[in-house]
């Protein structure tokens, strides 16, 4: 029957398929050459041979012993010694998978989440992220898609959700949304005592729950507010969180379907411009002059798609999001060419 076993090359990795009567098992893989090569790499491997044994005939008698070389240029370089340095493996892994993130703090943040996926892939069991930020969330879903065997959900309790949790395992265990968030409605007399939303977020932290615990607060104006967070700490917040503001509270838990989210309100615009650049279009869209808006990406007051700005002339395309602070946000809508060579660009503001 077919076999796998890796052998010590100078610069590859060498799978040798054989055959045996001496082993009847079947295609296998050594679990110690697998644990040394990055979950990619193994992945990639695994697939590579069970389509090499499908494509060559078996040669299964007494006498007979067929040996056939496969080399698989993937995974870390061997050294002399013939230790496999992993964790060179597992930068080169990280820089492939965030080719493009330039904020420092939200690569750290993804790499804690790809770690996550290895430990998910090896011991085939679903793990579950903390709320992650729009940007984190973002560049983590687009890290995880595109690794072989591994399943991603995300979770902030209704579509729009920024903050989220998210889920990851195999496809095979993870089947179905796992209960990993909890939604709780924040209710007093706000009547007479109108709070922000700034003062939920307050009194949220103010009871020593960690920011990464809870997801997005639902701001209801008189009707106080919802937020989602993780099943472990809901009953704690039920019990510590008495106040807001100067108003007394009460919580209680609710079904994710009763979260009372409304449909951001918007409005739409366009606007010709002789270039994609955020200087040109986000100036437009804020009715701000193009030099105030320079300004404001040199203080580090601008950010597309949640990652702080760094360049004037960064190109935006559809679909794209940008928040200036003391601003709010704009929404690239649908961008066409004019018959004079520029670009008509539909400009969606938030209210």
């Amino acid at each position: 029957m077919f076999g796998l076993r890796f052998v010590k090359p100078q610069a590859h990795y060498k799978a040798e398929a054989y055959t045996s009567p001496l082993n009847p098992v079947g295609l296998r893989i050594v679990h110690r050459a697998m644990a040394a090569t990055s979950f990619v790499a193994a992945s990639l491997v695994r697939r590579a041979a069970v389509a090499f044994a499908l494509s060559h005939p078996l040669i299964n008698n007494k006498v007979s012993y067929h040996r056939t070389l496969v080399t698989f240029p993937l995974g870390p370089r061997l050294s002399s010694s013939g230790i496999c340095h992993l964790a060179q493996a597992v930068k080169r892994d990280d820089d492939d998978l965030l080719k493009g993130v330039v904020d420092k703090t939200v690569i750290e943040e993804v790499k804690h989440v790809l770690e996550m996926a290895r430990r998910a892939s090896l011991r085939r069991e679903v793990l579950h992220t903390n709320f992650l930020t729009p940007p984190v969330l973002k560049e983590s879903m687009l890290a995880l898609e595109k690794l072989a065997d591994l399943k991603a959900v995300a979770q902030g309790g209704y579509p729009q959700a920024e903050r989220c949790r998210i889920s990851i395992g195999h496809p095979e265990r993870l089947t179905s949304d796992p209960d990993v968030i909890v939604a709780l409605s924040i209710t007093g007399n706000f009547g007479f005592q109108p709070c922000s939303h700034g003062d939920f977020l307050g009194a949220i932290l103010g009871t020593g729950i960690a920011r990464e615990k809870f997801g997005d607060v639902i701001f209801q104006g008189e009707k106080g507010a919802q937020v989602i967070v993780v099943p472990d700490l809901a009953d704690y917040l039920i019990s510590s969180l008495d106040k807001v503001g100067n108003v007394p509270v009460s919580l209680t838990k609710i079904p994710l379907i009763a979260l009372d989210y409304e449909q951001p309100r918007t409005k739409s615009f366009k606007a010709i411009e002789l270039s994609l650049r955020i200087d040109a279009i986000a100036s437009a869209g804020f009715k701000i002059s193009r030099s105030k808006l320079v300004d404001l990406i040199r203080d580090g007051d601008v950010r597309l798609n949640w990652t702080p700005v760094t360049k004037n002339g960064a190109t935006l395309k559809t679909g794209d999001i940008v928040s200036v602070r003391g601003k709010g946000r704009l929404k690239i809508g649908e961008i066409n060419s004019t018959k004079k060579g520029k670009f008509a660009v539909e400009l969606i503001r938030y209210l």
